[in-house]
């Protein structure tokens, strides 16, 4: 009783913040006309009818980890799906996807029986539509209304390389070469595994049986029931896109948080290595907390996470099997740096997050991304920061994810966290919900919300269904809290509506108003109109470091008393998801206040000084000489937060300037010193070096070249290592990368394989660039899993950035539809290798691209080809208007 109580609760949550998103719910089971006589079939409707409803699921896998005589890997199946009719219907629409079937009586791909006191209909005809990917079968007649029926399948599966579905991952151990079988179904690849009700809404319960060779193990979201023939306790219900499948030659560690089982699964060495031993120290914790948070205890029995070679995804919240990358879940204190601790932490409390919010309750559609991915995100740092409670890492989500954010959502081309539902259909549709926006921006949304209604009333929300209050007339909630408006018509406007606003204070008058904020103030004109003309704000504000009482901004503009005689500062500690403006006067006090005494203001609020600032430069509403003055005060900062706000903002000079005379002028002498002093440090080298500073150079190349004379013994500090192994290469030749590259092949962990593999990418070779980006096609040399990265990495590289743009501009279509399939992201890919470009040339380039591929498709690359067209016009725009004035800032800083 107690469970079943407090898991309604949670059912509120899903009611709760539903009301958050409310985007309209098109019903997508409408006959579509195309005019008074044609209809489209329905199994050329992208979404499944309601006619439907999943049980369960009975499947039988076989993966073989050895090659065919036709040299492929393959897997076999049976399966059988119970549904029950919820509408009278002749027809089955099931998803299914390059999977080939055994022909059963009458040449039909699949069985159908009732299993009351009736008769099941007779197949007239079935067949695969490859569009839409669905199994079809016609019947002679009607399925009844309430009853149940079985779908019997057979069929045979490539378990090929690529990264979705059920596919093969490969690796070297003690020199023998490994094989396992693995799975990536979300989002739509459950259907390339086994025909299923492929639909998040489209709940059910699934008993899965792994055949498997002996001295193997088989994985999947429940408990073992046997072995070598591996049964598994039915799941819970669950969607389709949350089932794992693992076959492999792999060892764990293990320990009891109450009564839930936790394991770490990874490669044999990694276990004797004691690499999972960090990621087991943490998940109990962080099980613990979020069971508190949501008031709900661990729904399940155990909690597997397994590290995989191969893996398209950082990691994969598969209920009770969590899938990840290497380098995200496996530690070494002797060779990971304090940002891999960092990111490991941050990501298990991620995927965790969603044991309760997103598969005990699940959105109904793709549509509403954000809600399960932005709570995961905001509450992954609640998750870690509990875990590591010295780092303070709950305040990074500033740099994470606003300020990584507030550069896409400020370009015309933008979206809004929720959408229709009949705007989001096609699989590379639903591939483009998964960006920054729903992740980041969905993140600081609620971290908005939690912060104006406090922290306590928010997670009081989760528990009592507080928020049912907030959706009424009444303005104020449970605890006797004054809010101007209701939640949802608050949020209405942070969710349905892109962008984020621009808030100007005046101080000579009091005058507070807000405006969309855009990079390029040009493409006003192209943002679609919104039923909302503003957002409601609430402005936490500070007179001269005395926190006042916050404001809210109703209107498009309004007075208050911010008439002062020192400096103001909104927005403390960028809880709000908002840039901040002042009149000059307000911006040279705030100055002055830097260089005398910078402490006063909140750290995070000199990180948004500066990133504010500069964005507000690009935007063409502050000088930007204004901007860069705020860097000024950076020499007495020791602070991380600050320093990385001003190298983020200082980078996008760099990779405009980078050719052209500016350059030379260019050059910082920084000397910054916890959890985050190792970042200062890295990022004093990083800079230093890159601008050809000979004593830091002199350092990097000795340390390297220490490494390379005793290679078992490398004397760089891994929280250095990043910066060096880059400083080092980018100054040597041949032979250093040589040396790199062999180090790569011959890593034992992938934290270090992610640090050689940026700094390979540093030379000043283009014949070693060139080979590089080869490679990137070679999944012996490269893993398909990082093939995107490695060609944004090169393209990050002045020497590189036209050799990865032609590299990708000629290799598209083989990238796109066959090589790069389910592997490389191609709106990380198209996004990476035009951040560079800020010339017409180089815009005709981008239209050419678009027009020359428009018939093979950019698929989850589509928006981000949009983004990087607008995004060039305004470098076009802003390098033009301020090449000058930067140039002589500059020159006149280093006289």
């Amino acid at each position: 009783m107690e469970k079943s109580r407090k898991i309604s609760k949670l059912c509120i949550l899903c009611i709760v913040l539903g009301m958050l998103s409310v985007a309209t719910i098109v019903t997508l089971w409408s006959i579509a006309l195309t005019d008074s006589r044609v209809v489209t079939a329905p199994w050329d409707i992208y979404r499944l009818p309601d006619t439907l409803k999943p049980d369960h699921y009975k499947l039988t896998l076989w993966p073989r980890l050895t090659a065919n005589e036709q040299g492929l890997y393959i897997f076999t199946g049976k399966s059988y799906v119970v549904f029950q009719c919820v509408k009278e219907t002749d027809l089955i629409l099931i998803h299914s996807n390059k999977l080939n079937y055994t022909k059963w009586e009458g040449g039909q791909l699949a069985k159908l029986t009732a299993l009351g006191n009736i008769t099941a209909p007779t197949i007239k005809s079935s067949w695969l539509k490859e569009t839409t990917q669905y199994l079809v079968m016609q019947l002679n007649g009607y399925l009844t209304v309430g009853e149940f029926y079985q779908m019997d399948t057979e069929f045979v599966g490539e378990l090929a390389d690529d990264l979705s579905g059920f596919y093969r991952s490969e690796y070297e151990e003690n020199e023998v070469k490994k094989v396992l079988a693995t799975s990536q179904m979300h989002p739509t690849y459950t259907r390339k595994t086994f025909p299923c009700f492929d639909e998040p809404a489209m709940k059910a319960v699934f008993h899965i049986t792994l055949l498997h060779p002996r001295g193997t193990v088989a994985l999947s979201n429940s408990k073992q029931q046997s072995v070598s023939q591996t049964g598994f306790e039915p799941t819970k219900t669950m969607s389709t896109y949350l089932l794992a499948l693992i076959v492999c030659d792999y060892a764990y560690i293990s320990a009891q948080e109450g009564d839930i089982l936790i394991r770490i699964w990874a490669r044999r060495k990694a276990i004797g290595e004691r690499h999972g031993e960090y990621a087991l120290n943490l998940t109990g914790p962080i099980l613990s907390f979020f069971e508190v948070y949501y008031n709900t205890s661990y729904p399940l029995a155990k909690s597997d996470q397994i590290a995989l070679p191969d893996f398209y995804f950082g990691a994969m919240e598969n209920w009770g099997l969590v899938t990840y990358r290497e380098t995200n879940l496996l530690y070494d204190p002797l060779i990971s740096s304090n940002s891999n601790k960092e990111k490991t932490a941050t990501i298990i409390a991620h995927e965790l997050a969603h044991m309760w919010f997103g598969n005990l309750v699940t959105l109904r559609w793709w549509n509403e991304v954000w809600l399960n991915e932005g709570f995961a995100t905001y509450v992954s740092y609640l998750g870690a920061d509990y875990a590591e409670p010295t780092w303070n890492v709950k305040d990074l989500i500033v740099l994470k994810d606003v300020h990584r954010v507030f550069a896409i959502d400020a370009l015309a081309s933008s979206h809004p966290l929720s959408s229709k539902e009949n705007e989001i259909i096609k699989p590379e549709q639903i591939s483009e919900q998964f960006d920054a926006i729903s992740y980041s921006k969905g993140a600081s949304v609620l971290r908005m919300l939690s912060d104006f209604l406090t922290e306590p009333v928010f997670v009081q929300g989760l528990s009592v269904g507080v928020f049912r209050h907030l959706n009424g007339n009444a303005a104020v909630d449970a605890s006797g809290m004054e809010l101007p408006s209701t939640v949802n018509d608050i949020m209405n406007r942070w969710v349905l509506q892109r962008g984020f606003p621009v808030i100007t204070i005046d101080t000579a008058n009091g005058h507070v108003s807000q405006e969309h904020f855009l990079l390029d103030p040009d493409s006003v004109g192209t943002v679609p109109p919104s039923e909302f003309k503003y957002w409601i704000v609430p402005i936490k504000w500070m007179d001269a470091g005395v926190v006042q009482e916050e404001i809210w901004l109703l209107e498009k503009e309004d007075l208050h008393t911010l008439l002062i005689f020192t400096w103001v500062l909104a927005n403390i500690n960028v809880t709000g998801y908002y840039r901040v403006n002042y009149n000059i006067k307000n911006w040279e006090r705030l100055l002055v206040q830097l260089s005398t005494d910078h402490q006063i203001i909140p750290v995070i609020n000199r990180a948004q000084l500066v990133d504010d600032a500069f964005n507000l430069a690009r935007a063409q509403l502050i000088l930007t000489t204004l901007a860069l003055n705020t860097t000024k005060y950076l020499s007495k900062e020791r602070e991380y937060m600050p320093w990385e706000s001003a190298m983020d903002n200082l980078d996008y000079f760099y990779l405009m300037f980078d050719r052209t005379g500016v350059y030379e002028a260019m050059h910082l002498i920084l000397l910054p010193e916890g959890h985050t002093d190792q970042y200062n440090q890295a990022n004093a080298i990083r800079v230093a070096c890159s601008t050809g500073l000979e004593e830091c150079l002199n350092l990097t190349k000795g340390w390297y070249k220490q490494w390379m004379d005793n290679p078992d013994i490398n004397p760089i500090h891994p929280n250095l290592r990043t910066a060096v192994y880059c400083s080092a290469i980018a100054a040597g030749g041949a032979v250093e990368w040589d040396f790199g590259w062999n180090m790569l092949k011959n890593a034992t962990i992938a934290t270090e394989t992610d640090k050689l593999m940026s700094a390979l990418a540093c030379t000043k070779d283009k014949k070693l660039l060139n080979r590089y980006l080869e490679y990137t096609l070679d999944s012996d040399k490269i893993r398909k899993q990082d093939a995107t990265s490695v060609i944004v990495y090169i393209a990050n590289n002045l020497k590189g950035q036209t050799l990865a743009w032609e590299f990708v501009t000629q290799n598209w279509e083989y990238m796109f539809t066959q090589y790069g399939v389910g592997s490389f992201s191609f709106a990380n890919l198209i996004s990476g290798v035009t951040m560079r470009f800020s010339t017409n040339p180089e815009l005709d380039q981008l239209y050419t691209f678009k027009q020359e591929n428009s018939d093979i498709g950019f698929g989850s690359g589509t928006m981000a080809l949009e983004q990087a067209i607008e995004r060039t016009k305004a470098n076009i725009k802003w390098v033009d208007k301020n090449q000058k004035e930067v140039w002589d800032w500059f020159l006149s800083e280093t006289e």
